[in-house]
């Protein structure tokens, strides 16, 4: 155990994965959960990521360690609010996506207790409803320590995020908050930004309609919670506004190619972008690089895929990854799975081949 009471306020996704992973793990003796939401409460309690459902005063006051776990939009708020409860020596760290704006307000307020966290990992369900014991497993986790941070409540939730199984690192606010805008801030930017280019045409509707798997790779992440990204452009305003012009920069120099019909230009612009992607880690989480991957071609058939899942468990052959691509009823369709390394590719392509499955190898 590494913290005796720990108070989670916000039990949605994030924190309430972070209350079954303490949870789970032994790290805290005692989670106390706040959240606007009765139903995340009811939920947390019945899964048993929190002990206690509670008012903030209570449950603050007797923490250890205090997790904001709400929307980057109210920490402000939260930060005031609870300064007057916490305790001499508790902890106070967070899970917001900006943290430069939090910091400045949380040492005011909060002082060199306050240890600012971004975990790097979610799911597409919101709410305690898509919370998971293993959701920091192998993601990284990022620290924002300043100078005047204590060592000791540093070194403490270092070992938390450590003991939850996730990949530590840290760098400064700023830094955090432009790679974030670069990385995460500016894609939703150019995804809203494009849904709403194309509907404005007037072909949108027809577009739209027509709309297939690029165009929805691209705009997935603008059907995002509206408030929380709003919350998030304003408070990292300026490192947004800093990679808008990166971007912009990139786009020109397309823009000129295309316009002056400058094949040659167009070609190194586009080859250079496709080998920097291709050099991206494919597991959206974690160290492991690469993903060794085969296509199963399988009939319709009930437990189809614990089959194939029981098959490589029983050959002692671990499933780092699995995806149906294509399905069609009463017919089949084909599955992706994925391994570690390239040897458990070879093994299970050789055991499907044994069994009669068709079976090849991806990309």
């Amino acid at each position: 155990m590494i913290i005796e009471r720990c108070a989670i306020i916000g039990v949605g996704l994030i924190g309430g994965s972070l209350g079954l992973a303490l949870g789970e793990r032994q790290l805290a003796g005692h989670i106390c959960g706040v959240d606007v939401n009765r139903d995340n409460l009811a939920m947390a309690l019945a899964a048993g990521a929190i002990h206690q459902a509670a008012a903030l005063p209570e449950a603050v006051s007797e923490a250890d360690l205090v997790i904001l776990a709400a929307p980057v939009g109210v920490t402000g708020a939260l930060l005031k609010e609870i300064k007057q409860y916490i305790k001499a020596g508790a902890i106070v760290t967070d899970v917001g996506s900006t943290k430069e704006e939090v910091m400045g307000q949380a040492g005011e307020l909060i002082g060199d207790c306050f240890v600012g966290g971004h975990p790097m990992t979610g799911s597409e369900t919101v709410g305690f409803s898509g919370a998971d014991p293993y959701l920091f497993e192998n993601a990284f986790y990022l620290l924002t320590p300043t100078p005047e941070n204590d060592t000791g409540a540093l070194d403490t939730v270092r070992r938390l995020v450590r003991a939850i199984g996730a990949v530590l690192m840290e760098m400064s606010p700023r830094e955090h908050d432009l790679v974030t805008a670069a990385i995460s801030h500016l894609p939703h930017f150019m995804a809203v930004s494009l849904v709403n280019a194309v509907a404005g045409m007037p072909v949108g509707d027809k577009a739209m309609a027509l709309a297939a798997g690029g165009f929805r790779d691209t705009t997935r992440i603008a059907a995002g919670s509206p408030t929380m990204w709003r919350d998030i452009f304003l408070s990292n305003r300026e490192q947004v506004l800093k990679t808008l012009n990166y971007m912009r920069i990139a786009m020109d120099e397309l823009e000129t190619a295309l316009r002056r019909r400058d094949a040659e230009k167009m070609m190194h612009i586009l080859s250079g972008a496709g080998t920097v992607r291709k050099k991206l880690p494919l597991r959206p989480k974690g160290y492991l690089p690469y993903i060794y991957e085969i296509v199963v071609t399988v009939p319709d058939r009930p437990g189809i895929i614990a089959g194939l899942a029981g098959m490589l468990g029983e050959a002692d052959i671990n499933i780092v990854e699995i995806e149906i691509l294509r399905a069609r009823e009463g017919y089949g369709g084909t599955i992706m799975v994925g391994f570690a390394t390239v040897e458990e590719q070879e093994l299970a392509m050789e055991l499907f081949q044994d069994k009669g499955i068709k079976c090849r190898r991806k990309g």
